[in-house]
């Protein structure tokens, strides 16, 4: 189980072409990949954004980029001719005024702007090449956080289920003595008001009545079901979150329903507590891909 918080780093130099990837996630409903990268390097986002959906599946990733060409021919060095020429009729101005005239090569090249210095145009074969290797190293990186990070809260997801099961235990063990509590009440009630002994038929009669508008046993069973799903996918290796903030989801309704069915403050109690556990439990699965 992979958290979708994580960060990685490669780099990686080839022939004298050196590429860092920094790749930086969090969670998001789906993957979501943003680039910054230098605009002579633009013509790698389409084959970066596959090789990351081969290893990810969900989370907003950042990704920047960061090139050197330390070759030897990296850079190209030409002359402005046009530039160039405009000094050379201002100093031949300058020299009919009777100053000496210096020329040299080394002087006309400190001039402003003669000397102009471009990028040599890239190889694109070679840079693929170059951040293939380089991605491999940053995802491997990122990979393994997301598992760490993935096993921490595999660990606290556990200790929350076993919350949910000890409470929903409790509101199975709580129902049958609301029903006896319940009879015991509606018996004494009706002694009260009409001061002699009890129908039991029409007792009996009402009991269940009250009895059937407050079953839960159906929910209980479907809240244990939804852990024991919950505690499967837990142990899966694939991609497990949206499976997991569905079974959440259908956690919460089954409370939902104990809670309106409830005719006891104990249950009401234990149901809102559940709430509380399925709450936490829901914000931490939004991190889980």
């Amino acid at each position: 189980m992979q958290s979708m918080t994580g960060y990685g780093r490669g780099t990686m130099e080839i022939d004298g072409r050196q590429l860092t990837i920094e790749l930086k996630s969090v969670n998001h409903r789906f993957l979501d990949v943003g680039f910054r990268l230098p605009r002579n390097l633009m013509f790698l986002e389409e084959e970066a954004r596959k090789l990351l959906g081969k290893r990810l599946s969900r989370g907003h990733v950042d990704v920047f980029m960061t090139y050197r060409n330390l070759r030897s021919d990296a850079k190209n060095v030409s002359v402005d001719h046009a530039l160039l020429s405009a000094y050379m009729r201002a100093m031949d101005a300058l020299a009919e005024t009777g100053l000496a005239d210096d020329r040299s090569v080394m002087a006309v090249s400190r001039m402003p702007d003669v000397l102009v210095v471009s990028e040599a145009e890239e190889d694109q074969d070679a840079l693929r090449q170059l951040m293939r290797a380089a991605m491999d190293v940053a995802l491997d990186a990122l990979v393994s956080m997301r598992l760490r990070e993935g096993e921490a809260m595999k660990r606290d997801l556990a200790c929350k289920l076993e919350e949910i099961e000890r409470l929903t235990g409790l509101i199975e063990a709580r129902y049958p003595q609301t029903v006896q509590e319940y009879t015991l009440r509606l018996r004494a009630a009706i002694e009260d008001l009409i001061g002699q002994s009890v129908d039991e038929t029409r007792l009996l009669t009402e009991v269940a009545i009250m009895a059937d508008k407050s079953a839960i046993a159906e929910e209980t069973v479907r809240l244990r079901s939804h852990i024991a799903q919950l505690r499967e996918a837990l142990e899966q290796d694939a991609p497990v979150g949206r499976r997991l903030d569905f079974i959440v989801q259908e956690l919460n309704r089954e409370v939902n329903t104990i809670t309106s069915k409830s005719q006891d403050i104990p249950i009401t109690q234990c149901a809102m507590d559940l709430k509380s556990e399925i709450e936490k439990l829901r914000e931490q699965l939004q991190n889980i891909e």
